[in-house]
């Protein structure tokens, strides 16, 4: 779990949560971390031992987490929503605002077997991984220590705007070329992020792809009134917004930084790559 979701509101929702998930003496061990290195360094521990579920209680990035510990494994991962966005919980029919709801559905104990994505060498996602404008707000608001929250993002979204120029991109897609400037590049095996936006609105973490969002150059003015429609998924009709899907996706640009289901990742170039029915997520049958 991690103590600081919500910060530390969530604390208060553990015990309830714990007890519904011990209901018909089911063991269950509670792993706080010192830090990330430490929690997934228990996390890893733990899946070893064959556990029934491997369980997440906090947002995505524990989520995120979590699933390094999982992915390619056959130990199951619950998922109990309890951070800010909570995308990835959203996407696969889990409660995102009810913490208690989703303990049920974890102590039901159903199974879906869906895909994760490979970037880089060595980390997963289950997500969206994206780069460009929204990578470079998410930078500038790690640097700003006020306002908390979600207010934090409006503002460096503020800040950044006044400044960016689209990036020039190369996108490689299984064996397809694109190169051409942008304002930001997704890759989704789910199809939102960043508190609900559904930047892949037709994105399924069961159909063995990845969708790959591209937003061409548009004037700011065009962004502002066009950036309202992701939260809508409409998005895709904007002349300026194409969209692909394939297996594997390379992402080449100068100076991005790449984030993976809201964490930071590292620079380009990086390449994402689906692993079909590497997850086994502890869901509800249809999302």
């Amino acid at each position: 779990m991690n103590p600081a979701a919500r910060g530390g509101r969530s604390l208060r929702l553990l015990d309830p949560v714990v007890r519904r998930l011990k209901a018909g003496d089911r063991p269950v061990s509670v792993i706080v971390g010192t830090g990330a290195e430490d929690a997934l360094e228990r996390a890893c521990t733990a899946v070893a031992e064959g556990p029934e579920a491997l369980v997440a209680f906090g947002g995505d990035g524990l989520v995120h987490l979590a699933l390094q510990a999982v992915a390619g494994t056959d130990v199951p991962l619950g998922i109990i929503p309890a951070g800010t966005g909570n995308d990835i919980a959203g996407a696969l029919g889990i409660p995102r605002r009810d913490p208690l709801a989703a303990a049920e559905i974890v102590a039901a104990g159903g199974t879906r077997v869906l895909d994760a994505a490979r970037i880089g060498e060595e980390e997963w996602f289950a997500g969206v991984a994206a780069c460009g404008f929204d990578s470079k707000v998410n930078e500038r608001a790690n640097l700003l220590t006020r306002p908390q929250g979600t207010a934090k993002y409006l503002v460096a979204m503020v800040q950044e705007l006044r400044s960016f120029v689209p990036i020039p991109f190369r996108i490689t897609v299984d064996d397809e070329v694109i190169e051409q400037d942008a304002m930001l590049v997704a890759v989704g095996n789910t199809s939102t992020y960043g508190a609900g936006m559904r930047v892949c609105p037709e994105a399924a973490a069961d159909d063995g792809l990845l969708d790959v969002l591209i937003v061409g150059p548009m004037p700011k003015s065009a962004l502002l009134r066009t950036f309202p429609r992701v939260y809508r998924g409409t998005h895709l009709g904007h002349p300026a917004v194409t969209a692909r899907r394939g297996r594997r996706v390379t992402l080449e640009a100068p100076g991005v930084v790449a984030y993976a289901d809201g964490e930071r990742v590292g620079p380009l170039p990086l390449t994402c790559a689906v692993e079909p029915g590497a997850l086994r997520v502890l869901a509800p049958a249809t999302a």
